[in-house]
């Protein structure tokens, strides 16, 4: 009899213990997760159509160059962000205060002269009005699904409305000012102070700042933002549900007319691409995943936020390879950018980028080894 209680007894601590561990597993994969502690799938020139077939053969024939790094492009925001769960876009911009300056490319000009009947482009005189547009390329790879920022961030900004539980949104834009210096071709206005004073307007016309994660917010009662991020001192992910973040992909002389009277981003609504161990430097853009492994975990684990890349001008697509994308997971960068969410059949590869198990959002690997895989985030 003793010999059983004695059993019984052990049984029953053994119980205890276990259940004990489940609580304690429990609680630690529910405890709070910053938002640079997940991982999710973008695209690259998110807003991008494809440049029509007869354009690009005559630009071709024109250079006696290729064009295959651009034959991609990409559905609606909504179709994105719904159908194949991408919670980080890119939108390319140029400053057009005045309006009407991208109103008639020189690609379609070239068609008509040559007698080629072009598909119909900018039929509600979009490009017409004032304000941030969105290209790629002006005049070769000018076609967009939606032709104006703001009309872009509208489309995004009604998705997110009906989805407001949904992890943050992080937009990149590259401010386009480089010019191609041949005949016919626009001329593109520089990014001023004033001109990303009014970008920053223009975000703010379409989202309130409670529905911004902005540098203010991630640097709270640091000296610097950099000290911040260091700190991980990044927004919980459930008060960062159903928002949106901003980010300049631009250095050098862009970057610094952006930083102009904001030390350290203060009042300002996007991050920036700033180097690491600098006051601004929050967001880091690294896109060689291979290349770059050991340095994006390192900055990982350091507290930044990382944006790379799957794929590279159709390069992987058109090989079928994923190491590039396998290496980019990896990593743990938060944001890995692809242009081939969904498959593009012509080139008979099957190539498509997509998280592991269909999810939406996952646990950092290189922040999160112990959490739970199998939890959902979104």
């Amino acid at each position: 009899m003793k010999r059983n209680s004695t059993k019984i007894i052990t049984l029953l601590l053994f119980s205890i213990i276990i259940s004990n561990c489940k609580q304690v597993a429990k609680k630690e994969v529910k405890a709070p997760l910053r938002i640079n502690n997940i991982q999710v799938i973008g695209s690259h020139n998110s807003f991008k159509q494809k440049i029509e077939p007869a354009l690009l053969k005559l630009i071709e024939q024109e250079t006696s160059q290729s064009f295959e790094g651009l034959q991609y492009g990409h559905l609606s925001f909504t179709e994105q962000l719904e159908n194949y769960n991408l919670r980080n876009l890119e939108i390319d911009i140029v400053y057009d205060p005045k309006g009407g300056r991208y109103a008639k490319p020189l690609g379609l000009e070239l068609l008509k002269q040559k007698g080629i009947a072009t598909q119909p482009y900018d039929k509600h005189k979009k490009l017409e009005k004032p304000g941030f547009k969105a290209i790629h390329v002006p005049d070769i790879d000018f076609r967009s699904n939606c032709l104006r920022f703001i009309d872009c961030l509208q489309e995004i900004k009604d998705w997110s409305d009906s989805h407001p539980e949904h992890v943050p949104i992080c937009i990149t834009s590259n401010a386009k000012s480089d010019n191609i210096d041949k005949p016919g071709f626009t001329k593109l206005l520089p990014f001023t102070t004033e001109a990303f004073n009014a970008l920053d307007s223009e975000i703010l016309s379409v989202f309130p700042k409670d529905r911004i994660i902005k540098p203010d917010d991630v640097r709270g009662n640091y000296n610097t933002l950099e000290e911040a991020v260091r700190s991980h001192n990044w927004p919980k992910l459930e008060d960062a549900r159903g928002k949106v973040m901003f980010v300049l992909d631009e250095g050098g002389e862009k970057m610094e007319a952006y930083l102009k009277g904001h030390p350290s981003l203060k009042g300002r609504v996007m991050f920036v691409a700033a180097p690491p161990g600098t006051p601004q430097a929050a967001f880091i853009i690294r896109n060689y995943p291979i290349r770059d492994q050991d340095t994006i975990k390192a900055l990982v684990k350091a507290g930044y936020m990382v944006r790379t890349r799957a794929d590279e001008d159709t390069k992987e697509a058109r090989k079928g390879d994923y190491t590039r994308f396998k290496a980019a997971l990896s990593s743990g960068a938060q944001f890995i950018s692809t242009d081939y969410y969904e498959e593009d059949k012509s080139l008979g590869t099957d190539y498509k980028i997509k998280m592991p198990n269909g999810v939406i959002a996952r646990y950092n690997p290189v922040l999160n080894q112990e959490q739970c895989a199998g939890e959902t985030l979104e």
